[in-house]
């Protein structure tokens, strides 16, 4: 995919937000340059890693980028930074970061070192420039007081990092969204945007602010319940476990076919004087609906249920852990364009997703795996600065700048390695 084949972004980052925005941007065709320091990022060992300490985390949030170690502490590994930056061209001078916007990485002061026309997003934990990471959000906006079974003693996490997500792929909406209006203006901008404004704002999206002022209501929590509709988590006869959504009209009248249930629905719904076909009827009655769903479901193994249901066109999905989503889930394998199996260097080879977004006008681009700590530090320098191989040198014998660890050295494929270019 070669949409933003002309940009060069350079990216400052660690945990999940900036990381997943630049990686978007490089599945999308940018040219990503991560800056680390020497030792490596507050990320570069986060769980979870092989037995043998590598980050899969690490590995999985930086495909397709290119690497550069530079000491930013020193005033020459800051200069490198901003030469980076004041690289010419209509599609460079774009930075993307959740380093703090302050001192050296000011936005006033990054542009008058580097050039006029920057374009810098910054994702912040809190709009109020208080610290938070997406687990300090999430209990702020009432998800583990109405997940599963929660109470006030006792609330529920989400273990999936929702708020990091959204916030990557707005932030890498954002520099696209402010470069396109470089082009057409001739002006750079700072666009900040954080995890707890992303967070509030799908809440909002979702009604649940409106719930609160419009209806007085405070959610309460429903177990595996879906609000709203009719949706519950059933046992199949093999102990395996299911879960039956009906929203739609058209997915309600399949699961009663399916189930062989409409005489004992049609009763329900003279008993109750409700519509079973209205989804919030559904969902007022669910329990009801659970007493003949559930026994149908459990007096099957899930091979019967899953080919009636198909056959009805409900919709229903497995309960799989990681593990059975691998190796049983033809969604999660090579059959799903998504998926190449890839060679990380000192991880091994094993599927990595690309772009999840498919262009009818171009084939999808091949996976590529994500960069040794430094590996591009010497080309970097030569191609995009332009210094001369004397000059590079010198920075490695300052220790402004570093390549690849010698440990990993043996490890990394040269630059015409497939699976790297």
């Amino acid at each position: 995919m070669s949409s933003l084949g002309d940009l060069l972004v350079v990216e400052g980052s660690a945990f999940v937000a900036a990381p997943l925005a630049g990686m978007t941007l490089a599945q999308l065709g940018a040219d990503v340059i991560r800056f680390d320091p020497i030792e490596g990022g507050l990320d570069v060992h986060r769980w979870p890693v092989t037995p043998a300490g590598r980050s899969l985390y690490w590995a999985g949030l930086n495909k397709g980028k290119r690497s550069l170690r530079v000491d930013i502490r020193r005033a020459e590994g800051r200069d490198l930074v901003y030469a980076l930056l004041g690289a010419p061209g209509s599609g460079r001078g774009l930075f993307l970061t959740n380093f703090p916007a302050q001192g050296w990485l000011d936005y006033e002061a990054v542009r008058a070192h580097s050039r006029p026309d920057l374009v810098m997003v910054n994702v912040m934990g809190s709009s109020d420039g208080r610290s938070a990471l997406d687990y300090t959000i999430n209990c702020a906006v009432g998800y583990p007081l109405v997940t599963g079974n929660a109470t006030p003693e006792a609330p529920v996490n989400h273990v999936f990092p929702a708020w990091d997500a959204l916030t990557g792929l707005a932030a890498a909406l954002a520099m696209t969204a402010a470069e396109r209006q470089r082009r057409a203006t001739g002006r750079g901008q700072l666009a900040r945007l954080s995890l707890a404004d992303v967070a509030l704002w799908m809440v909002g999206n979702l009604g649940h602010i409106g719930e609160v002022e419009v209806g007085g209501v405070d959610r309460p929590p429903l177990g595996n319940d879906l609000f709203g509709a009719f949706g519950r988590d059933f046992p199949t006869a093999d102990r395996e476990r299911i879960y039956v959504v009906a929203i739609t009209r058209q997915q309600w009248r399949g699961l009663v076919e399916a189930t062989g249930i409409a005489g004992e629905m049609a009763a329900l719904a003279a008993r109750a004087g409700a519509d079973l076909d209205r989804e919030g009827d559904r969902f007022e009655h669910r329990d009801a609906i659970a007493e003949h769903v559930g026994p149908w479901i459990a007096a099957r193994p899930l091979g019967e249920v899953a080919a009636a249901f198909d056959a009805h066109k409900v919709c229903w999905g497995r309960y799989q852990t990681f593990r059975q989503m691998v190796a049983e889930d033809p969604r999660c394998s090579e059959a799903n364009p998504l998926f190449q199996r890839v060679e990380q260097p000192g991880i091994g080879s094993y599927l990595m997703p690309g772009l999840p977004i498919a262009f009818a006008a171009e084939p999808r681009p091949a996976v590529r795996r994500a960069p040794l700590l430094g590996e591009h530090t010497d080309e970097i320098l030569a191609e995009v600065l332009g210094l001369s191989s004397a000059e590079i040198g010198r920075l490695h014998d300052a220790k402004v700048v570093a390549g690849i660890d010698r440990a990993e050295a043996s490890s990394a494929p040269t630059r015409e390695s497939p699976a790297q270019e």
